[in-house]
């Protein structure tokens, strides 16, 4: 009775509010397959902290850069210079909010975990989420990189964790500031108020966009110092 409460529920929201692709504007879902064929997944790892991403082995940060003691990899599906990518999230992140895109943009993700036969590797793995301030999350009304983990959480088949981090203060936006004041901005915001879940745990730290990776590493640090064993970011593109 449920199922066909949902399937139900689903036909109606579709018939007054229909889906159309974000960027072609053809009807049924928000990434048609004709405009996902055209981004461009990453089938390799890269450094995420070199400013010429160099390919490494494993996902670890490479050879020639040793700038992050806390993030053991990333997993990074595609290039935010795409302009179908950029246009998705910016649909998801910005007024109007399209909670839904949460979806196609896993989806992307996945594609990437694919090329890379990672699919099935993250068993005694946790999702968590970046966190957003209580006021911004007010406002939107809901965390997109939180929507991108639950997605992700169904997909591969592991436990995400809405409340482990908690940000503590309310900053400015990154995307507004210089790389060295991002660093300054983000510096001891967050806070693991669940260390006893992630005692060590290994962790996919989720976010929608790795610009700088100033929010990531110290989300990461945070982690490690309550008790992670490793920590992962795993995003839709990388700014």
């Amino acid at each position: 009775m449920k199922k066909i409460f949902i399937s139900i529920k689903n036909f109606l929201l579709d018939l007054l509010f229909p889906k159309f692709c974000i960027s072609c504007g053809k009807d049924g879902s928000y990434l048609c397959q004709d405009c996902f064929s055209l981004i461009d997944i990453l089938e390799r790892q890269y450094c995420p902290f070199c400013s010429r991403p160099k390919i490494v082995i494993d996902g670890k940060t490479c050879n020639f850069c040793s700038r992050s003691k806390s993030l053991n990899g990333l997993y990074c599906a595609a290039s935010y210079n795409n302009f179908i990518v950029k246009k998705l999230i910016n649909q998801f992140k910005y007024e109007p909010y399209i909670k839904e895109l949460s979806k196609p943009l896993s989806s992307l993700i996945v594609a990437h975990l694919i090329n890379l036969n990672k699919v099935e590797n993250f068993q005694d793995y946790i999702l968590a989420p970046i966190p957003l301030h209580k006021k911004k999350l007010k406002k939107r009304g809901f965390n997109q990189a939180s929507e991108i983990a639950k997605e992700l959480s169904k997909i591969l088949k592991i436990s995400f964790f809405d409340d482990i981090l908690i940000k503590t203060k309310q900053t400015p936006a990154q995307m507004e500031l210089k790389k060295e004041e991002r660093e300054k901005n983000i510096k001891g915001i967050f806070l693991c108020q669940k260390p006893e879940t992630i005692q060590r745990k290994k962790i996919l730290l989720v976010d929608d966009v790795f610009t700088t990776g100033s929010t990531m590493e110290e989300s990461a640090l945070t982690l490690k110092k309550a008790g992670a064993k490793e920590i992962w970011g795993i995003v839709v593109a990388r700014g």
